[in-house]
C-alpha cells in the first residue's frame, strides 16, 4: 500500500502558455517550481499521476553528507542549509530534524571503508567522526551486536517524505505557480529545433523552457526524443512501525538493516544491504555499463524475472504525440513490496537491538529508484535539445538534496549564479 501524502488542491485548468514548464512533481521539480515562482517567473508543473506518488513520498527521509563522493557534498551541504529553513520558508513543518546520522560496522574491512571516506573529506572540514564500539552503545543504548566500529555525523538528519513534497508544492502555489495533476506530458513541441513548449494529453502549452524532473520515467521520455539517459531501476522495500519507544532519534545504519525515527513516534525500516532488481529491457540493453559497480555489490542485489518484464514492454518505447503516452497507461508506479527483504531487515534489526523483536507494523510499501552507471543525478542543461533541462537519476540520494537540486535546475534554466558548481552532473559525462 502506497504512503498516504497530505493532500494538496491543484489547478483543474491548463494554461496555454508560461515561461517554464516542469515535467514531473516529485521534491526536485517542485523545489525547483518554488524556486522559480518565488523569483517571479510564471512556471507550471504538469504531472501525470499525483505530487509526490512515487518516490519523493516512498524514501527513507535521511538526509545526508555522510558516505558521498568528495564532488557531490557541496549539494548536500547546501541542501542542509535549505532544509534547516524550510519550515520558515514554506510555513509549514516538513519533518526536519538535525538528529545525527550513523553508519555501524560488523568487520575491520567495512570500518576501513568509512575510515577511507572521512580521510577523502578531509578538507571539507565537516563534522563527521568514527565511534568506537563503545561509544555506539552509549549513543544508541540496549543493543546487544558486535560492533567494529561506527561513523557519526551530527548535523545530518531527517524529513518526512509524506509532508515535505505537499507543503512545497503549496509554498510554489502560493508564490504563483500552477500545478496541474492527473495530465501526462507526451512530448515536448520543438520549433527550430528549439523546445518551443509541452504537448499533454490535455493539450499543447507554449513555453520557453522545459525541466524534465520525471524521476524514472524521464529515460522512456527521452528515448522518445532519441535521446540516451542511462538509467535503470531498482526496488527497496520499506515498513513503518506503530508509535514506539527506540533506542535513540539518531538515524542507524548497518550493513543489512536501517531505522529512523518519524514525526508520528514510530520508526521506517528496511533492508539497507539489499535493493530488488526485477529485470526489464533496459537491464539487456544498458547493464553493461554497471558492470563494475555490480561487481562490488552483487551480493546486495536480489535480480528476477518476471511479469515487470512484460509490463514494461507493454508501455512502449516511440509513440506520437498524437498518441496515448507511456504516462498515461501507467500513471503512478507502485510496485510489489518484497516481504522477504522485510522479514530480513526485522530479523537483523531485532538480533541487534531487542526492542523491536516486539514491534507492530503498521505499513509497508515498494519504490522504484532510478540510477545512474556513476549513482549521482543529471542537472544538466541537454545540447542537443536547446531549452531543456534534467533534474533526474538521483539514485536513491534525490529526497535529501532536493532543496540545492532544485534551485540549481531553476539556475541553471534562469542563467542566474548556481548554489553549487554543476559540472558533476553535466549531462555529456555519459
Amino acid at each position: 500500500m502506497a504512503p498516504v501524502i497530505v493532500p494538496v488542491q491543484t489547478s483543474p485548468d491548463l494554461p496555454q502558455s508560461t515561461t517554464v514548464v516542469v515535467i514531473g512533481a516529485g521534491i526536485v521539480g517542485l523545489t525547483a517550481a518554488l524556486c522559480l515562482a518565488e523569483r517571479g517567473i510564471p512556471v507550471v508543473v504538469l504531472e501525470k499521476g499525483r505530487i509526490a506518488a512515487e518516490q519523493s513520498s516512498r524514501n527513507l527521509g535521511w538526509i545526508r553528507k555522510m558516505g558521498r563522493e568528495k564532488f557531490d557534498v557541496p549539494l548536500s551541504l547546501a541542501s542542509d542549509d535549505l532544509w534547516t529553513r524550510m519550515p520558515q520558508r514554506v510555513g509549514a513543518d516538513v519533518g526536519y530534524r538535525q538528529a545525527g546520522i550513523m553508519y555501524i560496522a560488523r568487520t575491520q574491512k567495512e570500518m576501513a571503508g568509512h575510515e577511507g571516506w572521512l580521510r577523502s573529506v578531509s578538507e571539507l572540514s565537516l563534522d563527521s567522526r568514527l565511534l568506537s564500539p563503545a561509544e555506539i552503545d552509549r549513543m544508541v543504548p540496549g543493543g546487544t551486536g558486535q560492533w567494529a566500529g561506527g561513523i557519526y555525523t551530527a548535523s545530518d538528519g531527517r524529513a518526512e517524505p509524506q509532508m515535505a513534497s505537499s507543503a512545497i508544492a503549496a509554498a510554489a502555489l502560493a508564490n504563483g505557480a500552477v500545478i496541474v495533476e492527473n495530465c501526462a506530458v507526451r512530448a515536448l513541441s520543438l520549433a527550430g529545433g528549439r523546445v518551443h513548449g509541452v504537448v499533454t494529453e490535455r493539450g499543447e502549452i507554449r513555453c520557453e523552457s522545459v525541466l524534465l524532473a520525471g524521476g524514472l520515467w524521464s529515460r522512456r521520455f527521452l528515448g522518445n526524443h532519441g535521446v540516451a539517459l542511462p538509467t535503470l531501476p531498482l526496488v527497496a522495500s520499506v515498513l513503518r512501525t506503530a508509535p514506539m519507544e527506540g533506542p535513540s532519534d539518531i538515524a542507524v545504519g548497518a550493513p543489512d538493516f536501517s531505522f529512523r525515527k518519524r514525526l508520528d513516534g514510530g520508526y521506517t525500516i528496511t533492508q539497507r544491504g539489499a535493493l530488488f532488481a526485477p529485470l526489464m529491457l533496459d537491464h539487456l540493453l544498458i547493464g553493461h555499463r554497471y558492470l563494475s559497480t555490480l561487481k562490488a555489490q552483487w551480493k546486495n542485489v536480489r535480480i528476477a524475472f518476471g511479469e515487470e518484464f512484460f509490463r514494461d514492454l507493454s508501455l512502449g518505447r516511440r509513440w506520437s504525440a498524437a498518441r496515448r503516452s507511456p504516462f498515461e497507461r501507467l500513471r503512478t508506479m507502485d510496485p510489489p513490496v518484497n516481504d522477504a527483504l522485510n522479514r530480513e531487515a526485522l530479523h537483523n534489526l531485532g538480533q541487534a537491538w531487542p526492542v523491536f523483536r516486539d514491534l507492530r507494523i503498521s505499513q509497508s510499501w515498494a519504490g522504484m529508484i532510478d540510477v545512474t552507471p556513476d549513482s549521482l543525478p543529471v542537472i544538466s542543461p541537454v545540447a542537443s535539445l536547446p531549452g531543456l533541462t534534467l533534474a533526474t537519476g538521483f539514485s536513491g540520494h534525490g529526497f535529501g538534496t532536493s532543496p540545492a537540486a532544485g534551485q540549481l535546475a531553476a539556475e541553471l534554466i534562469t542563467g542566474d549564479a548556481p548554489i553549487v558548481d554543476p559540472a558533476p552532473y553535466r549531462f555529456d559525462r555519459f
